[in-house]
């Protein structure tokens, strides 16, 4: 296999674990719910499409918070949310100073025991029990509705 083939595959295997969290994936598919958005369960299909160095402006790019494998990550935005840029994301790690356990009883604001939706995950972050520990990525890849029955 060649050396451009070999990294649009390991592109596309980083784009899915970074959605996905602890998940796993087959052919950049994510098996089932990658991510929430609004409280919402999407899946992707990642793509080896690094726009790390490409100058885009932030605001050309929904974010992703990265839950480093405690639950599910979370996004920004979805199709038909009128700030949604297309799939192109840019990925911020997030980091528990104080333990995951601690984020989400401060940022759990549904009771339904995840963080999931920005608006949960920013509660955690004015409690002080998440830190957005920056940029970590930017890429694409779609965001795609579950069919009826969540998978």
């Amino acid at each position: 296999m060649n050396t451009s083939i070999r990294t649009m595959i390991a592109g596309a295997a980083t784009a899915v674990a970074v959605l996905a969290g602890a998940g796993t994936a087959v052919a950049g598919v994510s098996p089932g719910p990658a991510f929430y958005v609004d409280g919402t369960a999407y899946r992707t299909v990642g793509t080896p499409t690094d726009l790390s160095d490409t100058g885009a402006p932030d605001h050309a790019h929904d974010t992703i918070y990265d839950l480093g494998g405690h639950q599910m990550n979370i996004a920004t935005a979805a199709p038909g949310d009128t700030d949604y840029t297309g799939g192109r994301w840019m990925v911020h790690a997030v980091e528990f100073p104080s333990g995951y356990d601690a984020a989400l009883a401060a940022g759990d604001l549904d009771g339904d025991g995840a963080l999931d939706s920005d608006a949960e995950l920013q509660a955690a972050m004015d409690a002080g029990t998440a830190v957005d520990a920056g940029v970590v990525r930017e890429f694409v890849c779609p965001v795609i509705p579950l069919p009826r029955g969540g998978r």
